[in-house]
């Protein structure tokens, strides 16, 4: 079947967040406008400069947390989770859960040779205390580090297996073994645009023939310790307020940053015709994807602004994909999901690009930011995820917090009395001015 006949639908949906993980309080908490953003108590908060955060508490780690699972699959996790760092238990969780509310956790109802897995991550930081017992060992009398001893006596304490609780390629490689995967398999690390194009890339596999079902999705954090610091020493953050649940205030006027979160999201992705064969149940339709890097060269180009220039050309391509589809978007309603960071240039030069693309048409933006801070790779999944919902309830989930609207954010930004629609184009873009987006109309 040619590119352009095959269809791609989403018939599966799991989640890990600070809202919840599972879809009902997922849903329930957008709904009630109930944020999840608290003080942090996975953080050194005496070394720390940051002490609220959107924490993805409803995950322990425990294997029930992985969501129905046959007994042999459980012991595999349980078993590997000792070379599995949060962010890709997190992972690992999001795709267990998406695969049993796609209807197609049972091998028996899978071909394997036609089932893949494109997932997304951030670039995932080795915990100190991998190398502390290593170190110890070379201390010398005084305390002081002796690197000689360090290839005899040091590496030998460190764990041999260490790295691999830590590669950003392992989620994808966790959950393809444990569910015998044999498609195509990929990961993506590009920030905050790694779950939309790891959409991108699943999508076209299913189109071009390679795999009839894929999942897709990423999983990311900035809640380790030195990923934190990381974050924090080059995006700015948002300030202590006295409740922490109104510090994440994206487009608004006084908006001052970011917030650190953790979480994960996957899609189970399917051909039309499969799905309909087996009667699941579609939650959205992936129309199209598109991706732009532009490099921030303002000091060579005064006025040049990178963000604004790629998420631009990401909802030209998103709008041209959807025009392409009989989609009519002057007089249909839909929405926009934005990247919503509360970053204070940030948000002007995204919503610049919305508008540049939208020109004069009249869509809300939202953006589920304002419920949970920045998850990372993560953030993308879990977004259109929100969106996939709100389709579904015939319900548009407002910005929270956003009481005046900035003037350099030309967007009408949703106070949840709009119709989400039966569309939305998703835009997420990373510092660095990598942006993917995706667009996905209502089933039926």
């Amino acid at each position: 079947m040619s590119q352009v006949q095959q269809r791609v639908v989403i018939t599966g949906l799991g989640v890990v967040s600070p809202l919840g993980r599972d879809l009902d309080s997922f849903w329930k908490n957008l709904e009630d406008r109930r944020s999840g953003i608290g003080l942090l108590d996975t953080l050194p908060l005496d070394v720390i400069p940051v002490q609220y955060g959107g924490q993805a508490s409803c995950f322990t780690g425990d294997i029930g947390d992985f969501g129905p699972l046959e007994k042999t699959l459980q012991r595999s996790i349980k078993k590997n989770q000792k070379v599995m760092c949060r962010e890709i238990e997190m992972g690992v969780a999001a795709c267990q859960l998406a695969l049993h509310h796609a209807g197609l956790s049972d091998p028996a109802v899978r071909t394997p040779e036609r089932f893949g897995i494109v997932y997304g991550s951030d670039y995932i930081i080795t915990r100190p205390e991998e190398y502390a017992d290593g170190i110890s060992a070379c201390l010398n009398s005084e305390h002081k580090f002796q690197m000689g001893q360090w290839p005899t006596i040091g590496r030998p304490q460190v764990n041999p297996l260490w790295l691999l609780k830590y590669l950003p390629n392992m989620p994808a490689s966790h959950v393809a073994i444990y569910n015998d995967l044999r498609g195509p398999s990929n990961s993506v690390t590009i920030r905050e645009a790694s779950s939309g194009a790891s959409i991108v890339e699943a999508v076209s596999a299913i189109r071009r023939g390679a795999a009839d079902v894929m999942i897709a999705g990423a999983t990311g954090s900035r809640m380790e310790p030195l990923r934190a610091l990381n974050f924090m020493s080059t995006e700015p953050m948002a300030g202590a307020m006295e409740n922490p649940a109104h510090m994440a205030r994206p487009y608004d006027i006084t908006r001052d940053g970011n917030l650190i979160g953790e979480g994960a999201g996957a899609l189970v992705l399917e051909s039309m015709d499969r799905a309909v064969a087996r009667g699941a149940k579609i939650w959205g339709e992936v129309i199209g994807g598109a991706s732009s890097a532009v490099g921030n060269f303002q000091h060579r180009t005064p006025g040049r602004d990178a963000i604004r220039l790629a998420v631009g050309n990401v909802m030209r391509g998103l709008l041209a994909h959807a025009s392409a589809a009989g989609i009519d978007l002057d007089s249909s309603p839909w929405h926009v999901h934005g990247c919503g960071k509360s970053d204070v240039q940030g948000d002007a030069s995204e919503a610049s690009g919305i508008r540049d693309a939208l020109g004069s048409r009249d869509v809300p933006v939202t953006a589920a930011k304002s419920y949970f801070g920045n998850l990372g790779a993560g953030s993308g999944a879990v977004e259109i995820i929100a969106s996939c919902l709100a389709m579904e309830h015939q319900k548009l989930f407002p910005v929270l917090n956003t009481k005046q609207v900035d003037p350099r954010c030309p967007i009408r930004v949703s106070t949840g009395s709009e119709s989400p629609g039966n569309a939305f184009a998703h835009v997420a873009y990373s510092a660095q001015g990598q942006a993917c987006g995706v667009f996905i109309r209502r089933a039926g």
